[in-house]
């Protein structure tokens, strides 16, 4: 790879991000980080061999520059990046429920902008990472995202209007299966097990079936069926998940989670 990448605002998943470039054949020399602290950008480049330096150097000399930071702070981030972004730059942002229309209009006209909404198990190149163009973006800029994401699990392309809704399942997903893991735990010691064993016993469920639900190309509902035998123990759990309205809770949930990526995007905060 002979284009530079710079990502701003390097938390957990930028540096799992850049650590994952590396290990796809992405030169350290050719990676740029910023960390709002000195120490932190210190760390990267001890961790990593990549190049520590300031958004303005970063807008200046990097070929993509990528915004990992929060969504409040993107609008601070833009007007320090504004008069050092030539058009010719890629700009990628990875901030929840920031449109690319808004980044646009802080940056030069015709500055190329694509957004990613990624997760948490790019800590584990297991992410999924949900790529839309702006109104400058072509193929090749699209490419260019897939290829650096790609480094840290799966891509897929969406239109932009589709991006919150993927922020509602899979950029807020991994809590949604924590929080179920933690209450089957529980349940699991209400049941008589002790924690390590409960832990396990529903963790390995939970890589098993997923495994199968990727690879089987079964429908779900066929999968479930197939454990769900005739006045067994498993219709009985079903029943009763029914009966307290989970399907409904977990549709209730995403839904407020697009709510509040629209509402990110519109600048809300609280």
């Amino acid at each position: 790879m002979s284009q530079k990448v710079a990502v701003l605002g390097t938390g957990k998943i930028g540096e799992a991000l850049l650590s994952g470039m590396i290990r796809g054949g992405w030169a350290p020399a050719d990676l740029l980080v910023t960390a709002r602290r000195p120490e932190r950008a210190e760390e990267l480049h001890a961790r990593h061999g990549v190049t520590p330096v300031t958004n303005t150097e970063a807008a200046k000399t990097a070929d993509t520059l990528i915004l990992t930071v929060k969504p409040q702070d993107m609008g601070t981030l833009l007007a320090e990046l504004a008069p050092h972004v030539p058009a010719d730059r890629l700009v990628i942002s990875g901030a929840a429920g920031i449109p690319t229309s808004l980044i646009e209009e802080h940056l030069t006209e015709g500055t190329p902008v694509v957004r990613v909404m990624t997760n948490t198990p790019a800590l584990v190149d297991e992410a999924m990472s949900v790529i839309s163009g702006g109104s400058h973006a072509t193929a090749a800029h699209l490419a260019t995202a897939e290829e650096i994401f790609g480094a840290v699990g799966k891509t897929l392309r969406v239109p932009e209007n589709q991006q919150d809704a993927c922020t509602a399942l899979s950029g807020s997903g991994p809590a949604y299966f924590f929080y179920l893991v933690e209450a089957m735990t529980d349940a699991g010691i209400l049941l008589g097990l002790p924690r390590d064993k409960a832990h396990e016993l529903i963790v390995q469920s939970a890589i098993g079936a997923a495994t199968m639900l990727r690879d089987s190309g079964e429908h779900p509902v066929k999968l479930r069926e197939n454990v769900t035998s005739p006045a067994g123990t498993t219709i009985n759990a079903i029943r009763e998940l029914e009966n307290h309205g989970v399907r409904a809770a977990l549709i209730a949930a995403l839904e407020a989670a697009r709510d509040r990526s629209r509402e990110l995007a519109s600048g809300k905060k609280d």
